[in-house]
């Protein structure tokens, strides 16, 4: 792809999501997702392969109905109530069916069919901004709007997420499968606090961010696509593969990791909320996406595939990403004890 053409299109992107963040007005915010949806498209079919315009269709068509949906409410709760502004959203049937035009967009369970297929179609730079930056705009409008959605509604998503997510992902052994299924588990957690304390939503957004962001950067710095070339990458990069294994407990939430703070702080505010069971079958699904973030860690550390390729070995080289990585690696795993900053911070 031409440069002049690559740095149009992730201009594109930019101002889709930051048009979205800054309009009152849902019109507005409307043209700054179709313009994200819009600016992705041709990173997606660059690699000109029938599994890449696969994933380029069902992605458009699934964005084009969210978007259409989003619109539909919006117009309807103008007609209804005479308000275009974004917090102003107040009609019941529309406010449902925008939730379900956002969660659409964000492949949230039930509606989370499109997001393994599309991920597995897309080479890893794709797969990272559709995994990071795509979810931004979708999830602060959710947030801006939170007073008025459906508890129970968002609840039932998010217990369907985090099971879903943790179920599917178990039989994968395509890495960008997996970090779809993570994906969805993760907008579980971030969906159930949604309506309770959205300033926790914003920090557990934040914090898988930067852990996905992570991932797929070391994916793409071993070139493994799958569980069996992520375990060569030992032999590859030794440091970048130890990293690895870290940072994917951090993902499963496991203690002393960054990963675990946003879990324990929901936990702790939906117990506040009296929302014992809930919070149990959230936490119980949760172990599904530990084991096979497990799993992983245990094809990276304990395990040796026999290297039959002529490749020398890299990881004594000089990599021009190293500094941004390693301060990466150091949030990744190392922010749990400024937890009770951050809880004054939100409170």
């Amino acid at each position: 792809m031409s440069p002049y053409a690559l740095s149009i299109i992730m201009s594109s992107l930019a101002t889709g999501t930051m048009l979205t963040l800054a309009s009152n007005h849902w019109f507005m915010a409307w043209m700054g997702l179709e313009l994200n949806t819009l600016a992705i498209i041709p990173l997606m079919t660059k690699t000109h392969h029938p599994r890449a315009t696969e994933a380029a269709t069902k992605y458009f068509l699934m964005q084009a109905l969210a978007s259409a949906m989003i619109l539909f409410s919006s117009t309807m709760n103008a007609w209804f109530m005479g308000e275009w502004e974004i917090t102003s959203m107040s009609h019941p049937i529309s406010t449902t069916i925008l939730t379900i035009g956002l969660t659409m967009k964000l492949g949230i369970a039930p509606f989370h069919m499109w997001l393994p297929d599309v991920l597995q179609g897309l080479n890893l730079l794709t797969c990272l901004i559709l995994s990071t930056w795509q979810k931004i705009a979708p999830m602060i409008l959710m947030i801006q709007i939170y007073p008025q959605l459906n508890t129970n509604l968002l609840i039932v998503m998010a217990i369907l997420s985090t099971t879903i997510g943790g179920w599917g992902g178990l039989n994968q052994t395509q890495l960008r499968k997996i970090m779809a299924y993570s994906s969805i588990a993760h907008l579980g957690w971030m969906t159930l606090v949604l309506c309770f304390m959205p300033s926790l939503t914003l920090l557990n957004l934040t914090i898988y961010m930067m852990m996905t962001t992570l991932m797929f950067l070391m994916f793409m710095n071993t070139m493994s696509t799958t569980i069996n070339k992520m375990a060569m990458s030992w032999l590859k990069n030794p440091v970048m593969a130890a990293s690895m294994m870290i940072v994917l407990m951090s993902l499963g939430g496991l203690p002393p990791t960054t990963g675990f703070m946003p879990k324990w702080l929901i936990i702790q505010e939906m117990t506040k909320q009296n929302l014992i069971a809930i919070t149990t079958i959230i936490a119980l699904s949760s172990l599904l996406s530990l084991f096979f973030y497990l799993r992983m860690s245990y094809s990276i550390s304990l395990t040796t595939s026999p290297n039959i390729s002529n490749t020398f070995s890299i990881w004594r080289q000089n990599n021009k990403n190293q500094m941004f990585m390693s301060m990466m690696i150091i949030l990744s795993t190392l922010m749990l004890p400024i937890t009770p900053t951050l809880i004054n911070i939100l409170n």
